[in-house]
């Protein structure tokens, strides 16, 4: 099992868990909300039957890394991941977020530059901007992500749950697209997140990301499922044309938010058509 230190606590280090399998070049998985690294086993054996070194760790607080009571912002975030990429060495790598995940991907190439990068792939994403603001009128209210914290506090088992099931569209897809096991196991996942983790990383959601846009020159794969329940597709996939010049924009008809598990064979078609 390997850990990397990114950081300190009261004297305690702080450790995010990740695992590096294959060779060839490496791409970086980077999960979703409440989950972890193993969320992408599709992913991850496609990837590795293709040639690919697959890395893939655990956000600080989720998974098996360490639960500290910071840090649950897309600045330290960046910052593990970028410390992850160091430790490694890595080198003209494709970055994979998911969710969350896609957070990471562009604050990464926007305050660490493209360097240690080639090319990068969202899926279901969070950018360009999800909060409302002014010179942001597409955005969500303020009020849903304050509702989504209450939710949390009041009871954070329920709340994950109707997340996962809405997630994965489970009403219309449960049993046939998504096996009711497999929602069971990302519930255990999700619940044993730490719970400070789980409340804080709301927050981040609302990050603006059109600077960080502004500044790639990579390619960019973008996909997303046109039924996505947690990230409107009007409101994320469908504004990245406005703010990439590279970008290849793919969307899955009848697709939820967690497509890289419930149209996994889609996902992994266009995932690897773009690396190749």
């Amino acid at each position: 099992m390997s850990y990397l230190k990114v950081g300190e606590e009261n004297g305690k280090a702080i450790r995010i868990y990740y695992e590096d399998h294959g060779t060839g070049t490496p791409v970086v998985l980077i999960h979703g909300f409440a989950l972890n690294g193993a969320s992408w086993e599709k992913q991850a054996a496609a990837l590795l039957g293709a040639g690919y070194r697959v890395i893939t760790y655990d956000r600080r607080g989720f998974g098996r890394s360490d639960r500290p009571s910071i840090g649950y912002h897309y600045d330290t975030f960046t910052a593990d991941l970028s410390a992850l990429m160091e430790k490694l060495d890595l080198r003209e790598t494709v970055l994979v977020g998911t969710c969350m995940g896609t957070g990471e991907a562009v604050r990464y190439v926007g305050s660490y530059s493209s360097a240690r990068v080639a090319k990068v792939v969202l899926i279901a994403p969070i950018p360009p901007c999800l909060g409302w603001d002014d010179d942001n009128p597409e955005g969500i209210d303020w009020s849903v992500f304050d509702a989504i914290r209450r939710e949390i506090r009041a009871d954070r088992f329920a709340y994950l749950k109707t997340f996962l099931e809405d997630s994965h569209n489970a009403d219309i897809l449960g049993g046939t697209r998504i096996g009711f096991d497999a929602l069971r196991a990302s519930f255990a996942v999700a619940t044993a997140a730490g719970p400070i983790a789980t409340h804080n990383s709301v927050a981040s959601w609302t990050a603006d990301f059109r600077d960080d846009l502004a500044k790639f020159d990579v390619p960019v794969l973008a996909v997303q499922g046109d039924n996505d329940r947690i990230m409107p597709i009007a409101v994320t996939g469908d504004r990245l044309k406005e703010h990439l010049h590279d970008l290849r924009y793919e969307v899955i008809e009848g697709g939820p938010h967690a497509i890289h598990w419930t149209h996994a064979e889609e996902v992994n078609a266009a995932l690897l058509d773009f690396l190749r």
